[in-house]
C-alpha cells in the first residue's frame, strides 16, 4: 500500500508531512513524501527559517516519482498545505495526470486555507484554485468548519445545514466530505465532533463522532486527522469505521499532549495508540428523518 503525500515539511515540530508520514507508516503504508515547503518550524514561533519551494522544483519532484512508477503502485494521493498558487496548479496537473494513468487511484484533499480564529491564512490566489481545481478532482476532502463554509459559500451551524451544503459541494467533485473540529448548535457542551457525508450513487449517508473537547489547540491536528482517515480508507475500512478510528486516534494524541503540556503534538510518544487507540469513539449515523433542510435544526 502506497500513499503519495504532498504537503509542507518542517524540521522541528509536527505539521504537514512532519505530522502525516509517521502515522501512515505505523499503519503499514509506504509513504512517498513530496514537500511543498522546507521550514525550520511552523509559523507561530518567534522565528522561522526556510521557504516555500519553487513550483518548478515541486513539479520536478512529482515527475521524478512518476518516473519511478509511484503512480502505478499508489492507492491514494493526499495533499495538504501548498504554499503558493503555482504549486496548487502543479499539484492539480499531477493529480489529473495520475488519475488518468491509474483509474483506481483516489485523491484526498485537505484544503488547508484557514480557520475561524485567523480567517484565511494563505495567499488570496490559493483558495479559488483549491476550490475549483483540487476539490473538483478529489474523492475525499477534509476541511475544518471555516474551510468548509468558504468552499461552499454558505454558513452551516446545524448538521442539517452541513449535510445540505456538502451535497451541493459533492455536485462539483468529491464523493466524501469530512468536516473536522465542528461545534454545531446541537453539539453538547464540552465536546467537539467530526461529520462525514458520503454520496453513493444517488443517495447520501452521514455520520458524526463526538469526543471530549480538550483545553488545547495545537497546530497540525487537521494534518494528522487527514493522515489517519486516509490510512483507514487505504486499508479499505468503510467511511464510518475510518471516521471512528481517526477521531479516536487523534483524541489519544491530544490527550497525551495535554498531559505533557507541550506546544507540539506528542505523535511519536503515542505511536501505539495511532493504530490501536485505547478509547474508541463510535461514529453514529445521522438518519434522513433526523435531518431537516438548511432552514431547520438537526
Amino acid at each position: 500500500m502506497t500513499v503519495i503525500s504532498i504537503q509542507s515539511q518542517v524540521a522541528y515540530g509536527h505539521v504537514g508531512n512532519s505530522a502525516a508520514v509517521f502515522p501512515m507508516q505505523m499503519h503499514g503504508i509506504d509513504v512517498v513524501a513530496v514537500p511543498t515547503t522546507l521550514l525550520s518550524n511552523r509559523p507561530g514561533y518567534p522565528t522561522i527559517r526556510g521557504r516555500v519551494l519553487e513550483a518548478q522544483l515541486v513539479a520536478d519532484l512529482l515527475l521524478g516519482i512518476e518516473e519511478r512508477g509511484a503512480v502505478e503502485t499508489c492507492k491514494m494521493i493526499l495533499s495538504g498545505y501548498l504554499g503558493s498558487a503555482e504549486i496548487a496548479a502543479v499539484v492539480a496537473d499531477f493529480v489529473a495526470r495520475a488519475k488518468a494513468r491509474n483509474p483506481a487511484l483516489r485523491y484526498a484533499c485537505d484544503p488547508v486555507l484557514g480557520d475561524r480564529d485567523r480567517g484565511l491564512f494563505v495567499k488570496a490566489d490559493i483558495p479559488p484554485l483549491v476550490r475549483d481545481r483540487l476539490c473538483a478532482l478529489a474523492d475525499i476532502i477534509t476541511p475544518n468548519p471555516f474551510e468548509f463554509e468558504w468552499l461552499c459559500g454558505a454558513k452551516a451551524t446545524t448538521s442539517g445545514q452541513m449535510i445540505d451544503a456538502a451535497r451541493s459541494l459533492m455536485a462539483r467533485g468529491p464523493s466524501t466530505v469530512v468536516v473536522t473540529s465542528a461545534e454545531l448548535s446541537d453539539t453538547p457542551d464540552g465536546e467537539i465532533e467530526t461529520l462525514a457525508i458520503e454520496r453513493a450513487n444517488e443517495s447520501f449517508k452521514a455520520w458524526r463522532v463526538r469526543t471530549p473537547k480538550l483545553p488545547i489547540s495545537p497546530n497540525g491536528t487537521g494534518d494528522l486527522f487527514a493522515a489517519l482517515f486516509t490510512a483507514a480508507r487505504v486499508q479499505e475500512k468503510p467511511t464510518p469505521e475510518a471516521l471512528s478510528h481517526a477521531a479516536s486516534a487523534i483524541f489519544a494524541v491530544l490527550e497525551r499532549t495535554a498531559a505533557r503540556g507541550t506546544e507540539e503534538m506528542r505523535i511519536v510518544e503515542s505511536a501505539d495508540q495511532l493504530v490501536q487507540p485505547k478509547r474508541r469513539f463510535e461514529a453514529v449515523a445521522i438518519n434522513e428523518s433526523q435531518v431537516q433542510t438548511s432552514t431547520g435544526q438537526a
